[in-house]
Order: C-alpha cells, then structure tokens, then sequence
C-alpha cells in the first residue's frame, strides 16, 4: 500500500494509515536584484556566488486515520494519532523522507510546525506539513552500474572512477539542478584542472567546497598516477 518511509517506519506498513491527499510543494529562486534609481534597468545578483540558491521546499500528507481493527472506538483512534504525532514530530533534525510514488529519490524533510488532527468520533485525518531540502536526492550515485535501476528519462550512463597514467581528459555530467560537491577517492596524490583553476587532490578520500561540479558537462583534466574515484548524487526539483 502506499505511504511514506520517515524516521524509520512507514505510514501503513507501521501504522496501518492510508494517505488521502498529498502536496508536493516546489522551492523558489531566491532573487536579488538592484533597480537602477530614475531608469528602467535592473540588475539581478542572484548568482554573484556562482549558481541560483532556492528556498526550501514544502512537503504535505493528509492521512486517512482509521482502527482497522475497532472502527467504532473513538479512543483508539486518538491513541493512533498520538503513535502518528510523536512519529512525525520525534525526528532530531531533517531526516530522509522516501515517498513510495517516486521510488529511488527521498527528501530531507523536517516537520517544524505542528499537526492539524480533524478527528469525527471514530475516525479522523491527520495533515502534516515538512519542510524539506529544495532538491530530491538520488539514492544510488552517478555513474553506477546497476541496469535495471537506470532511469532513461533521468539518468545518463557515465565513468566516474578512472586510471591516470600522466595526464588524462575526462567529463562527468551534473544532470541535476545545483551545483553538486563530489567526494574524491586516489590512490596517489593528483591535479585536477577544470576551468583553468588547479586543484591538488590528496592520496585516500576528501573533498573540498572550492571543487564543483556546475549543472550540465563538466570537462576536467587529471594528471597523476594511480586510480581516481568521483563520487556524487543527482538533486533534482
């Protein structure tokens, strides 16, 4: 049956509730812009830092609050939608919300206000509202191999992990929406340039908020000697 996957348990397979509406909101651009005094031009800066920022998104659930088992005890029912609300609210943080309609993906969701319960004797609805991460996250990486999880309206087929002997040309594709920090995994200390910028990469795993990967192609070259390892996840609206 469908539900969600939040804080550990999933809404009808733990608790048995059915989810009568849900709204998955979008985030929005986050605009700065300057008008120019006495003209008509305006400047907009929202990508003075390299890429458009958004707001965070909004996440809602209405769930079908029924005892499958006593239907008519009103006081089961609020004892369920006391386990829901102490479920929902018990997070510590945003937390992975999996919702069973887009297998693959999840949010990083928090509810932060509280719950609207619209209870009628022996049954009610529960709503809930998240606030979530503007971008859903792919669960599996780029460039995995994994066939029948390939999505060929979503994904592209890549190497991400490659043997450098000197110097070698290579591109990865950021085919999500933001900019994307990617874990970097050597064998032996190397350089990668990309964009006329040089990056000194040290042996074992790092990363480092000043290397990106920009939305769409990304040419890089690599010289070193040893094995180089890009590990990164699609973001999606």
């Amino acid at each position: 049956m469908y539900g969600i996957t939040f804080n550990g348990k999933h809404s009808y397979r733990d608790f048995g509730v059915t989810i009568a509406e849900k709204n998955i909101g979008y985030p929005e651009k986050q605009k700065i812009k300057v008008q120019v005094p006495f003209s008509n031009i305006e400047y907009d800066f929202s990508e003075i830092y390299g890429e458009q920022t958004y707001t965070p998104r909004p996440l809602s659930f209405t769930f079908n609050v029924v005892e499958r088992h006593k239907l008519n005890d009103t006081v089961l029912i609020n004892l369920l939608e006391t386990q829901l609300s102490n479920w929902l609210l018990g997070s510590i943080g945003k937390q992975r919300l999996y919702d069973d309609s887009m297998p693959g993906y999840y949010y990083l969701a928090e509810v932060e206000g509280g719950l609207d319960f619209d209870e009628l004797w022996n049954h009610g609805k529960l709503t809930v509202q998240f606030t979530a991460y503007p971008f859903m996250i792919s669960e599996l990486p780029e460039g995995h191999d994994i066939w029948d999880e390939f999505n060929f309206e979503l994904d592209v087929a890549q190497i991400t992990d490659f043997e450098v002997n000197g110097t070698l040309n290579v591109v990865l594709y950021n085919v999500g929406t933001p900019n994307l920090i990617p874990g970097i995994e050597t064998s032996a200390p190397m350089q990668i340039v990309k964009n006329s910028i040089t990056y000194n990469v040290p042996t074992g795993k790092s990363k480092s908020d000043e290397f990106r990967l920009q939305s769409g192609e990304n040419k890089i070259t690599i010289t070193g000697n040893g094995t180089i390892k890009f590990l990164f996840y699609k973001e999606l609206i």
